[in-house]
C-alpha cells in the first residue's frame, strides 16, 4: 500500500475497480483494512474486501498489517507513523513472497524521509528489499514499451556514482538485465552499455572509466555469450535503443537512465527490481502528498506496474 499518507491506497482501489473479477480476486492488497475501505469510499469504487489471500467473485483479498502510532498518520503529510506503516507493509509482502504465497510484489510509493523518521534508514524500496531478502546486490530497471534501462548505480551522489562502481558491478548489471529479458521470453536480448563520460571519454581526454571499468565488463559479458555492445556515448545510445536497435540500455547512474525513460513514457514506465530472490515491480512516481486523499490521483502507472507483474508471474508459471 505504500505510505498511507500518500496516493497509494487511492491508486490501488482505482486500479482494482478496473480489473476483471478474476484478476481482482488474484490481487491481494497488503496494508491497512480501514485505510483501504476509506480509499474505496473516496474513489467511489464500491469494492468488496475479504481478509486473507483467498477470494473469489471479484472480492479483493486483503492482508491486514497493524502498525504502531497509526492514529498519527496524517493525510498528505510526512510522518514517522506513515513511514513505519510503509516499512511494515513491505516487510509482510516479502515474507509472503519468500514463502511462495504470492508470485510478485507490486509496491505503491513510500516516502524516504518518513521511513527514515521511523528509524528505517534505506534509500528506497530497492535497497530495503535487498536487505529483507538477504540479497548481495540489487539493480533497478525502468521498463517501458519503447525504452528499457537498467542502472549500475542509483541512489547515490553523482560524485560517488562516478568512482564507486567496479568492473564486477558493471558486469553484474549486464548479467542481471540479460537474465531478466531471457525470463521475459527474449531469445537473445540485445544490450547496449552507456559510457559514463562525454563522448565516452574521447580516448581518455575526458576520463578513462570507459577504458578501465566499462569496456572490460563488456568484454567479459561477451565471453559469456551475452549480446552486448558498447560503451556507447550517453547522448546517442538511448536514441538508438528507441529506434529499435537495442532491447535494453545499461545506464551508469540514476539520471542517465531515468531522464530518457521518463521523458518517453512518464506514466507507463515501471520500476522493476532485479537481482533479488523475489520478483517486484513498482510505480515510478512518488507519494504525491499534495493531492493525496482528494480522489484525483492518476492510476495509470499502477496499472502498468501490475500488468508487468502479471507478465512476470505468467512467465514464472510457464
Amino acid at each position: 500500500m505504500g505510505d498511507p499518507s500518500g496516493i497509494g491506497p487511492e491508486i490501488i482501489v482505482a486500479t482494482l475497480a478496473e480489473m476483471s473479477d478474476e484478476a481482482r480476486s488474484q490481487s491481494a492488497v497488503i496494508g491497512n483494512f480501514d485505510l483501504l475501505r476509506r480509499a474505496d469510499s473516496v474513489r467511489g469504487t464500491k469494492l468488496s474486501f475479504v481478509e486473507g489471500l483467498k477470494a473469489d467473485n471479484g472480492q479483493v483479498p486483503v492482508i491486514h498489517v497493524a502498525t504502531k502510532d497509526q492514529d498519527q498518520i496524517v493525510d498528505g503529510k510526512e510522518t514517522a507513523a506513515g513511514g513505519e506503516a510503509a516499512y511494515r507493509y513491505v516487510e509482510k509482502a516479502v515474507e509472503l513472497c519468500l514463502a511462495g504465497d504470492i508470485s510478485v510484489i507490486v509496491t505503491a510509493p513510500l516516502n524516504k524521509a518518513a521511513m527514515h523518521s521511523a528509524g528505517h534508514h534505506y534509500d528506497g524500496h530497492t535497497e530495503l528489499l535487498a536487505e529483507l531478502t538477504g540479497a548481495k546486490s540489487s539493480f533497478m530497471l525502468l521498463a517501458g514499451d519503447k525504452l528499457n534501462a537498467v542502472h549500475v548505480t542509483t541512489h547515490m551522489s553523482l560524485r560517488n556514482a562516478a568512482v564507486k562502481p567496479t568492473v564486477e558491478r558493471v558486469l553484474d548489471t549486464i548479467r542481471a538485465g540479460h537474465a531478466h529479458f531471457l525470463e521475459l521470453g527474449y531469445e537473445r536480448p540485445r544490450i547496449a552499455v552507456a559510457g559514463l563520460n562525454p563522448h565516452c571519454g574521447e580516448g581518455g581526454i575526458f576520463g578513462d572509466e570507459e577504458q578501465t571499468r566499462i569496456a572490460p565488463a563488456i568484454e567479459a559479458a561477451r565471453k559469456e555469450g551475452i549480446d552486448v555492445q558498447g560503451p556507447i556515448s550517453g547522448d546517442t545510445v538511448f536514441y538508438r535503443a528507441l529506434k529499435g536497435e537495442f532491447d535494453l540500455v545499461v545506464a551508469q547512474y540514476h539520471d542517465q537512465g531515468h531522464i530518457p525513460t521518463k521523458l518517453i513514457a512518464f506514466d507507463e514506465t515501471v520500476n522493476v527490481s532485479l537481482g533479488l530472490p523475489i520478483r517486484r515491480t513498482s510505480v515510478d512516481h512518488g507519494t504525491a502528498f499534495d493531492i493525496a486523499w482528494k480522489g484525483v490521483a492518476n492510476n495509470t502507472n499502477m496499472k502498468s506496474a501490475i500488468a508487468y507483474a502479471r507478465r512476470m508471474a505468467d512467465n514464472q508459471a510457464a
